[in-house]
């Protein structure tokens, strides 16, 4: 589902911020991306999701060789992906409905579909019956939630989570991983960028660990 065969990011002034990565993931597994902060987290997720595209290597997601991708495709692709990240990147001024429906308004789905899904989607995350509120009058907890609904919302092979529990408290960022753990459960594939060993050494995924932009150790 998505492989790293000795992927490079190299920026001009910067030097290299991935060196040499390569691991693989498939259908349905889950993994944690850890190391310390400029460690190339961040950089990684944005390779996968096409935001940056990588200096060297293969990079494989379901198949295609984003290497090879064209600008035009690169929509198409982040169909598969659902994204999310720490500061949530909500529009505080539109309704919890509103927020999750983004995605698929911008694929012309027609409005009972929309709908349909994302009510689906927030009975998924505990947040159904609060589609017409606004997103600051709903705790941080919730607002994370938001953001998992609608990553998830148009039924993505994986998911990607930068920090997804960083402005949260140890129960509410448990109960988030909880969240995953059910995706995954479903066949989805899980990549999430964390720097907290605590909690996830309570759940029993694969470890990815980097250092300075290298991969370090892959363990469970």
């Amino acid at each position: 589902m998505l492989t790293f065969d000795r992927v490079f990011k190299r920026y001009p002034d910067a030097g290299d911020a991935l060196s040499d990565v390569s691991f693989h993931l498939d259908k349905g597994e889950m993994r944690y991306l850890t190391g310390h902060s400029g460690a190339g987290k961040s950089t990684l997720l944005k390779l996968i999701a096409m935001i940056e595209r990588s200096s060297r290597g293969q990079l494989l997601v379901d198949g295609q060789n984003l290497g090879q991708m064209r600008d035009r495709q690169i929509p198409f692709l982040r169909r598969k992906l659902g994204l999310i990240f720490q500061d949530y990147k909500l529009l505080f001024d539109r309704t919890v409905f509103d927020n999750v429906a983004l995605p698929l308004l911008v694929t012309g789905m027609g409005q009972y579909e929309i709908a349909r899904r994302v009510r689906a989607a927030l009975d998924k995350v505990g947040l159904l019956g609060k589609e017409n509120k606004y997103p600051l009058a709903l705790s941080g907890g919730e607002q994370q939630r938001i953001g998992i609904a609608r990553a998830v919302v148009n039924k993505p092979a994986i998911i990607l989570a930068d920090e997804p529990t960083g402005n949260l408290d140890p129960e509410l960022s448990a109960e988030i991983m909880h969240l995953f753990e059910q995706f995954k459960q479903v066949g989805v594939t899980v990549l999430i960028a964390t720097h907290d060993i605590e909690l996830i050494s309570r759940f029993d995924h694969k470890i990815l660990q980097l250092e300075h932009g290298r991969l370090i150790n892959q363990h469970a």
